[in-house]
């Protein structure tokens, strides 16, 4: 059977099922869930390389430490520390989730995390306009001192409170990627990129360094598709479809679509700029690479999408 290599991206909004199940035993049964309609796909003869979001795993980590720097003087975790954090315990989590399902069904596979680095430019125009809200709320009062102390940029957040923003650059080489090459051409199914990978810049002396900024994760999974020639893009989310007019009385699925159909609903203003925008576009860039094709799904339903019952396929044109 020809080896099928397929990069399968998941929300970090997917471990966290509702208000009431945020906890790290939580999110790890969620994962076992994901994890299990993963292994229905390798099943099927595909390889798969997992990236994941951390949105809101990075949020408790800093909300966390935020507190105990008010209460007991404890050092704050800077962000990029916080991305790799957050790649270890989510990777720690789908990897021994997978390893469990692959010894239940007797499937001869191992699961290996990379905690990976993603390099952007120190000159993208994000950095002149950060946009990405991070951490808790704050008084206009104690916005305003860690800004002139810090060099924050801050906002306030909709009446809500003031709230620290960041950049979110573009990914333009993943750091790692020999090594998780490696790895997939070992047949070992590989966590990487996590939160659109920890953001890096090299500085005057061509040293890596981590920056304060979030990478979108569909655009470094779609990045990590394009760089390993996959043949599948999978962007697992929180519906089985995409649709047009999505939340209103008339809202349309899309069982297929090609890059220039995708390209005239973006146009059309039919896909929402903090949801489901980047998905599509992350799935242009990719088969526009030279990707055969791409699926939007949720989790329960990837074997489905797979087999052409469900998800929206996306084609080149």
């Amino acid at each position: 059977m020809t080896k099928k290599l397929a990069v399968v991206a998941i929300g970090g909004n997917s471990l966290i099922k509702d208000k009431n199940h945020r906890t790290v035993q939580d999110q790890y049964l969620a994962a076992k869930e994901t994890s299990a309609h993963i292994v229905d796909m390798i099943e099927q003869g595909w390889d798969v390389a997992i990236g994941h979001g951390n949105g809101p795993q990075v949020g408790f980590i800093l909300r966390r430490s935020e507190i105990a720097a008010k209460t007991i003087g404890m050092h704050e975790v800077p962000l990029d520390a916080c991305g790799a954090d957050t790649q270890g315990a989510i990777g720690y989590a789908l990897q021994q989730n997978l390893a469990n399902e692959f010894r239940r069904r007797h499937i001869a596979k191992r699961a290996a995390t990379v905690v990976t680095q993603v390099l952007v430019d120190h000159q993208d125009q994000a950095f002149q306009n950060p946009s990405k809200p991070i951490g808790g709320f704050m008084e206009e009062e104690e916005a305003r001192q860690r800004a002139a102390e810090e060099g924050w940029t801050v906002v306030e957040d909709a009446g809500r409170g003031w709230r620290r923003v960041v950049p979110s650059p573009l990914p333009q080489e993943i750091i790692e990627l020999d090594a998780v090459r490696q790895l997939l051409d070992a047949g070992i199914i590989t966590i990487t990129v996590g939160g659109g990978g920890i953001p890096v810049i090299r500085n005057e002396v061509g040293d890596l360094q981590g920056v304060a900024a979030v990478i979108d994760k569909d655009y470094a999974s779609s990045l990590l598709a394009r760089s390993i020639g996959a043949d599948l893009f999978l962007i697992s989310t929180a519906v089985e479809q995409v649709y047009l007019d999505f939340g209103r009385p008339d809202q349309r699925p899309i069982a297929r679509m090609t890059v220039a159909e995708a390209k005239r609903y973006m146009e059309e203003g039919h896909f929402a700029k903090g949801s489901m925008l980047p998905k599509i576009q992350a799935v242009i860039w990719f088969l526009e690479a030279g990707g055969q094709q791409a699926l939007i799904t949720n989790p329960e339903n990837i074997a489905r999408a797979l087999a052409g019952e469900t998800g929206t396929l996306i084609l080149p044109d």
